[in-house]
């Protein structure tokens, strides 16, 4: 098997490298389309707050109960219950899992500075396990992982490929 090249913008298509690079636009129009949800925005504090990214951004591998909350489109704002994900340590990148739920990304993080870092994967469906990153474009997924509080991160998905649950 090939090395993994650790610069992310090596591995991430020119697709996901124009999302990635408007996400502030992505902030902006999701927190602008959700807005008559101010009260339920401003509870989720600092993981909604797009100016929020403290130092080390990596989170330690383990267990997490990880939450979905989507802004924009439709409905403009939504909140799911949490479900079970996990970092697992792959050579010298951290790998993130989904392990519940009817689509469930999976893929690697890569440093991108000392706050934040990029997730590149795919979703699986059902029980089949997620296409190589890059393979099947509908189901790739890129983000910016940051950490918002002491123990907490968020992974901000911009202008995602389709509904991401």
């Amino acid at each position: 098997e090939d090395p993994v090249p650790l610069d992310w913008r090596s591995v991430a298509t020119p697709a996901d490298q124009e999302r990635l690079s408007r996400q502030e636009e992505a902030w902006r129009q999701g927190l602008d389309s959700a807005r008559r949800f101010r009260s339920a925005i401003a509870a989720e504090g600092a993981v909604l707050d797009p100016a929020t990214a403290l130092p080390r951004a990596a989170p330690s591998p383990g267990p997490y109960l990880c939450r979905v909350i989507k802004l924009g489109g439709r409905p403009a704002f939504a909140a799911f219950k949490a479900f079970n994900c996990f970092v697992e340590a792959e050579g010298a990148l951290l790998t993130m899992v989904k392990a519940d739920g009817t689509q469930r990304p999976a893929g690697r993080l890569w440093p991108d500075g000392d706050t934040r870092m990029i997730f590149l994967g795919a979703l699986s469906f059902g029980k089949d396990p997620p296409p190589p990153y890059g393979e099947d474009a509908a189901r790739d997924v890129a983000g910016v992982l940051e950490r918002v509080e002491p123990f907490r991160w968020r992974l901000s998905v911009p202008f995602p490929q389709g509904a991401q649950e």
